[in-house]
């Protein structure tokens, strides 16, 4: 993801919400490249006491004298290191917690956190310090944080996920030495994150078939093809306005599809309360996820399920048409080697297909309209 390892010199930015794993995954990746290539690694923390980063790293397995550890997080000191000790590699963690005494705002406030990134850029690039640098991201993403640096330095990842659930997506949105189209699917485990091969064989394990309001979709993560269960209930509202609750999903989107199956299906959804659920804790909002939703929403409204082997993609149109989508070749692919066999996809998806090595059984469709002609 980072282009075959961190350039000498380059600033790293590691985002996410507070919580998230940012800490256990810049303890294992140092370690991991320690270990692989003996080279020198600081670590400073204002997060967590040496006590409390020794304890997570006997239970990451990080071997001992790995890299050195302080927890002074005060500005003139961390470049006085940068000087003295000439690391390879330097994380701080995290730049909230990083202050300089040249300024008379508090940590983590907009001022001390450009100034502090600003000359730890200048002196990571005068030493030649692969630099990493974490920050929390509030529930805006935009007030003295990763927002506030993207600008400043090269590459920027980000951690995804729900605390509530094990699976973390590491996503690079900035990158100048590499491919911003790929992404890392770890779990989180009592020894930290672990890398995920088969992500799909994770999210459906516990899906139970013929069961009316749960369909198989098709989504991308970069240039990586997921098959997720994409779970809606239909169910009559009993006070006041339907709720509309979307988890994993765009909830203005949600209300965008469930106007056109009102007009193009005849359905009375809006004396329902719709809920969409994205198994897995993970988030697809690209369109591609349209006709999984629907159908969904469709089979729990009607309390009738999809063929167990059916799996959907393509993107709903304001007038109820299907559209293509792309990389719908490596969609379809996935699909069979995840086992299934009938696939309902857009019309216009039959140009990408010409090249097919696979042999499912395909259902092309042009409307919403025709959805309903699967339901058992």
């Amino acid at each position: 993801m980072s282009g075959g390892g961190f350039l000498a010199g380059s600033v790293n930015l590691l985002g996410g919400d507070p919580g998230i794993g940012k800490s256990t995954l810049a303890l294992q990746l140092l370690a991991s490249v320690v270990t692989a290539h003996s080279i020198k690694a600081l670590y400073f923390s204002g997060e967590e006491s040496r006590d409390q980063i020794a304890l997570r790293a006997r239970r990451l397995r990080v071997p001992d004298s790995s890299f050195q550890v302080s927890n002074d997080m005060e500005l003139q000191q961390v470049l006085h290191a940068m000087d003295s000790e000439k690391p390879d590699i330097l994380v701080i963690d995290s730049i909230q917690t990083l202050y300089s005494l040249n300024s008379d705002s508090l940590p983590g406030s907009v001022s001390q956190v450009r100034e502090c990134a600003s000359e730890l850029m200048n002196k990571a690039k005068e030493k030649d310090i692969s630099l990493i640098i974490i920050g929390h991201i509030t529930k805006e993403g935009a007030i003295a944080g990763p927002k506030m640096l993207e600008h400043l330095v090269d590459s920027v990842f980000y951690l995804e996920g729900d605390q509530n659930h094990f699976f973390r997506v590491l996503r690079s949105v900035k990158n100048r030495f590499g491919s911003t189209n790929e992404i890392g699917i770890f779990e989180m485990q009592a020894d930290g994150l672990q890398s995920v091969a088969n992500p799909g064989d994770i999210f459906l394990s516990e899906r139970r078939a013929q069961i009316p309001g749960s369909v198989v979709g098709v989504g991308m993560e970069a240039t990586r093809p997921l098959l997720l269960e994409i779970q809606a209930l239909a169910a009559k509202a009993a006070y006041g306005a339907p709720q509309r609750n979307s988890t994993g999903t765009d909830p203005r989107r949600l209300s965008m599809l469930l106007a056109v199956m009102e007009k193009k299906l005849k359905l009375p959804l809006y004396q329902n309360d719709i809920f969409i659920n994205v198994v897995g804790g993970l988030k697809f909002f690209e369109p591609a996820m349209d006709l999984a939703v629907a159908a969904a929403i469709l089979s729990s409204y009607h309390d009738r399920p999809f063929p167990e082997d059916f799996v959907f993609f393509g993107e709903l149109g304001l007038t109820g048409e299907l559209r293509s989508v792309s990389l719908a070749l490596k969609r379809l692919e996935e699909a069979v080697r995840m086992g299934f066999r009938r696939v309902v996809l857009p019309v216009g998806a039959k140009k990408a297909l010409v090249n097919m090595k696979v042999d499912p059984e395909l259902h092309f469709i042009q409307g919403i309209a025709e959805l309903e002609e699967f339901l058992k």
